[in-house]
């Protein structure tokens, strides 16, 4: 008896890409309709209130209002580790979109970089001398 090769799924096609994009365009247009610097619909981050240091994450939001605007240079003063991340999250997606039938893998060493720069970010962006990263 002769062995089969294994069946291999068909390829998704782009639907998967298509909706990751709708989602994404819908949220970034609507918070670049609303400002949350000035809207009151967010409250603020307790990570600086409870502890008096900036988070990875302070000054998200107003980086991507400012990106939605074009505004570029206003959107890394806000929080550069954003910014960053979604020009990288840009380059992935284009990636999935070129090859819906292999999707860019996330490995576990991945996690570990990712959290390893949002700790860097965090400590320098503290430090007197990381004044330039701060909101």
């Amino acid at each position: 008896m002769a062995r089969t090769a294994p069946s291999r799924p068909a390829p998704a096609g782009r639907p998967a890409p298509l909706a990751a994009l709708a989602v994404t365009a819908a949220g970034t247009a609507w918070l670049g309709a609303v400002d949350p610097a000035g809207s009151g619909l967010f409250p603020p981050c307790p990570v600086p209130r409870l502890t008096g240091l900036l988070c990875p994450g302070c000054g998200g939001l107003r980086a991507v209002h400012a990106l939605a605007g074009g505004e570029f240079g206003v959107a890394l003063g806000a929080n550069a580790l954003v910014v960053l991340g979604a020009a990288a999250l840009a380059v992935l997606w284009l990636a999935w979109w070129l090859r819906p039938q292999r999707p860019p893998r996330v490995r576990a060493w991945h996690a570990g970089a990712v959290l390893a720069v949002a700790v860097g970010f965090t400590v320098v962006r503290n430090l007197p001398f990381g004044a330039a990263l701060s909101p």
